[in-house]
């Protein structure tokens, strides 16, 4: 098949230049498409977006860095601080930004003249820190040691020198259980709240006791600093500076003397005191001691002072008041006789106390081996007789004596603004059964009788059962001042009941009874109280036979606790106090519950008499308790430092550093008793005081 033969196409001037034409149209058209685009960019940048980009070029330019915000002061029910601020310059390390931790480490450490502890503490926080979280290299800095990092800023990438304020705690350790401390913000913090202020060198949070109960209300507004830098992160200069907005000021019911007092007068024992105002159930002290010196927390401990610390057997890092929980001993007979006038038994019934009594096929013992003879319930009280609470507890039975017992504040949960407390327990049959699975027995009347057995108490509320025995009136515990509280309901009990039972309590001080060293020197001021004596160890039938072994030969974890509680003026109570010595053993009288408490209580009445017989008191325990504490550490240092062949044993300060190592190799930190604790293998006959 032949194709068609194809016209060839003419091209001519016309042609070309009517092409010409048409592809210049469409270039020229996309071109302007595009110029029009550009410009509509252009103008959306610089109109629209004008802003944004104005702020991106200004941080090139300018850094914003937040200003960490003065915390609120912590005042006593005066208006003295408890807890405030004083100026500081810092150094901070931000590990995400450091280039060299090992090379900035020891630039730092040769600037500012680290210790060694600090030194593994920095490197050791630097490991376990995120990245974005400072990590504190020290406080307190003289305004040389803040210039020279400064100046070579530079050369330290990651380093964050700041001036600021640092907390402060004027009374040092005997505020430490009850104040708490500050410290930076952990992970958890940030990622639970996302704001850039926990993350800013400088800024700390409450970590314990009322720092941390009350933190959002003591953290205030951040400032701000603007300032010019080079590309390199270099300062030219300060633009403008916002200024922070302190934290608000909280106010307790504390009362700031009288909780330094009580810290100091507790001694080198371990224990508590809490006292208590009468009228209205504000907590005027509440000392644990021995403690740790919040100061220390806050500017960041170091580990051998931790280390030291943690592994003391008188845990100075236990909240005593609150967290530690005591068989209440002797001191729950006021509240027992109380009970038995409830259950319509009369004050003036007697029971014969012959040393000691059968109870099934166990016999239980008397404190007094050979007994006290007859007496009524004044003299019961008053000489503490354990034979008189046997025989009349089992007359009425527990469940009366758990329901005085709960009135009185036993066993209650205060509504406190601390994030840890032990309740204790009062016993009871539906109690047992529940919790054990068996039924209560008369041998668990006779030991919760004597405040042994399963019952226990923290010294708070041992405060307040003296508080409510006082008055007759469920006072609740506050620590805020001017809070607003409902009035507290009665606690149920004719008033010539309370009468009699404050009447026995003045006999146990004053009278000739067990507690005489709580005798007050105050001309018309008189004391009442009760005294007790919690075991903490089961005395054999053996051990009796052969002669119980006195609480000075026995190692310190097995010695008895001393306790008391009481009120005065005994015939207008004004004051309620508590004090309970760990494993004391009423093995020194000077540093016994009741002198330790007729003391505190003294403060109140005659400061300028308290204070001079305390000053005189602690030159023989090696002065106060800051010192005390220096020392404790200076040794400790030196039996570490002996230990690890770092430095040769000094004839001087040889007893000191064995007594250091010493504590470390016997140290624990069990508390003495909890709600979950076993039960005793069968009855538990103690002896109370």
């Amino acid at each position: 098949m032949k194709l068609p033969k194809l016209k060839r196409k003419t091209v001519t001037e016309a042609s070309l230049s009517f092409t010409f034409t048409r592809r210049a149209m469409v270039v020229g058209g996309l071109q302007a498409g595009i110029g029009a685009l550009l410009i509509g960019r252009m103008g959306w940048i610089s109109v629209a977006e004008n802003e944004k980009y104005n702020v991106l070029a200004e941080s090139n330019r300018v850094n914003l860095t937040l200003i960490p915000p003065r915390r609120g002061w912590i005042l006593d029910r005066t208006g003295k601080p408890l807890a405030n601020n004083r100026t500081d310059f810092r150094v901070d390390l931000i590990p995400e930004r450091v280039t060299d931790p090992e090379g900035t480490i020891r630039s730092l450490t040769h600037l500012l003249a680290l210790a060694p502890e600090d030194v593994e503490r920095i490197r050791t926080e630097m490991e376990k820190s995120p990245g974005f979280r400072p990590v504190q290299v020290a406080e307190k800095l003289t305004y040389d040691q803040f210039a020279a990092v400064s100046v070579r800023l530079p050369d330290l990438p990651g380093v964050a020198p700041s001036q600021g304020f640092s907390r402060y705690y004027p009374a040092g350790a005997t505020v430490g259980h009850l104040l708490g401390y500050v410290g930076a913000a952990s992970a958890k913090d940030f990622e639970e709240r996302k704001d850039p202020l926990l993350i800013t060198p400088g800024f700390k949070v409450g970590k314990d006791g009322l720092e941390k109960s009350f933190d959002r209300e003591l953290t205030g507004k951040p400032g701000a600093k603007r300032v010019e830098v080079t590309a390199r992160g270099k300062i030219v200069r300060e633009l403008t500076t916002r200024p922070d907005t302190p934290g608000n000021a909280i106010k307790l019911t504390i009362d700031a003397g009288l909780q330094e007092y009580a810290g100091r007068r507790l001694a080198t024992q371990s224990g508590s005191v809490v006292v208590l105002d009468c009228r209205n159930g504000d907590v005027l002290a509440m000392a644990s001691m021995p403690s740790f010196d919040p100061n220390s927390f806050s500017d960041g401990i170091s580990h051998l002072e931790w280390e030291m610390l943690s592994k003391d057997d008188h845990v100075p890092l236990r909240n005593k008041t609150l967290q530690g929980l005591y068989p209440p001993g002797s001191t729950v007979k006021p509240m027992v006789a109380l009970a038995l006038l409830e259950a319509g038994i009369s004050s003036k019934d007697r029971i014969n106390c012959p040393g000691a009594i059968r109870v099934g096929n166990t016999l239980f013992h008397c404190h007094k081996k050979r007994g006290h003879g007859s007496l009524d319930m004044r003299g019961a009280i008053a000489q503490s007789c354990d034979i008189y609470f046997y025989q009349m507890a089992q007359r009425i039975g527990m469940d009366r004596i758990a329901s005085m017992a709960r009135r009185v504040g036993m066993g209650q949960k205060f509504p406190l603004p601390f994030a840890s407390q032990s309740y204790g327990t009062v016993p009871d049959p539906a109690w047992k059964l529940k919790k054990y699975g068996q039924k209560w027995q008369v041998y668990d009347t006779v030991n919760a009788t004597i405040g042994q057995g399963y019952m226990l108490i923290n010294p708070l509320q041992m405060a307040v059962m003296a508080a409510r025995l006082a008055t007759g009136r469920q006072l609740m515990p506050n620590f805020l001042l001017g809070a607003h509280r409902p009035d507290p309901e009665p606690v149920g009990v004719p008033e010539e009941h309370l009468v009699t039972i404050r009447d026995a309590m003045s006999a146990v001080v004053n009278g000739g009874g067990t507690g005489g060293a709580a005798r007050m020197g105050i001309p018309g001021v008189m004391i009442a109280g009760k005294t007790g004596t919690a075991q903490v160890r089961r005395i054999t039938m053996a051990e009796r036979a052969g002669g119980v072994r006195g609480n000075a030969s026995l190692p310190f974890k097995l010695r008895d606790h001393a306790l008391f509680q009481g009120f005065a003026p005994f015939d207008n109570p004004r004051y309620a106090i508590a004090c309970i010595i760990e494993h004391g053993g009423h093995t020194n009288r000077v540093e016994d519950a009741p002198m330790i408490a007729s003391d505190t209580m003294s403060f109140l009445f005659d400061q300028a008499k308290a204070m001079e017989k305390l000053e005189t008191l602690e030159k023989g325990w090696g002065g106060p308790p800051a010192e005390r504490l220096a020392r404790q550490m200076g040794a400790y240092r030196l039996a570490k430092a002996i230990e690890k062949g770092e430095a040769p044993p000094a004839a001087g300060n040889a007893s000191e550093a064995a007594n250091a190592a010493g504590n470390a190799a016997n140290a624990t930190t069990a508390a003495p008793g909890d709600d979950d604790a076993p039960p005793p293998p069968g009855p538990n006959p103690a002896a109370a005081q």
